[in-house]
């Protein structure tokens, strides 16, 4: 019988939501985010002892986007993803009354939705860059870092990726 690594469980419970968010993002697919970050998780088990003391967050992220990124390079490029993006659990908008002059709850929706499926409509190196740099906020080092890529590769995808954005919901 193997033994569970210490604060395995406490990471998963914990971060679970907000990586099943990104990798929605990563993949444009509710059910291929829950397989990668199942595997990725399965991957991250264990190492946990040697990484849960440094960044492991950032350690999930990295096999995520690799495993995103070989199962996109493996996938029939006729799929179409369909799926409506899934909420964070945590610190979901619309839960009490709204206040002036913010958006409503069905707003919010709205926009994320509308936000999904332009991401969707984004080529896959596209799409890594953008939700990794501005939906994870992550700095462009730390993006060139976890996709293999150099700064300057990360800043032009990002600009394309996002005037393409600009581009599509300016349409909608």
């Amino acid at each position: 019988m193997t033994v569970e690594p210490v604060g395995f469980r406490d990471f998963v419970h914990a971060r679970s939501p907000r990586l099943l968010h990104t990798a929605y993002l990563l993949t444009g697919d509710a059910h291929l985010a829950k397989d990668l970050v199942q595997t990725s998780l399965a991957r991250t088990w264990p190492q946990w002892d040697r990484i849960r003391d440094g960044n492991p967050d950032a350690y999930v992220k990295t096999v995520m986007v690799r495993l995103a990124t070989s199962w996109w390079r493996r996938k029939w490029r006729g799929e179409v993803p369909t799926e409506v993006l899934p909420e964070p659990r945590a610190g979901v908008a619309g839960s009490g009354d709204t206040t002036a002059g913010m958006p409503s709850a069905t707003d919010q929706v709205d926009d994320h939705l509308m936000l999904a499926a332009a991401l969707r409509r984004l080529p896959p190196g596209q799409r890594r860059v953008v939700v990794l740099r501005y939906l994870e906020d992550l700095p462009v080092v730390q993006v060139a870092t976890l996709l293999g890529l150099s700064e300057g590769t990360v800043k032009s995808q990002a600009a394309r990726g996002l005037a393409t954005l600009r581009e599509v919901l300016s349409d909608e």
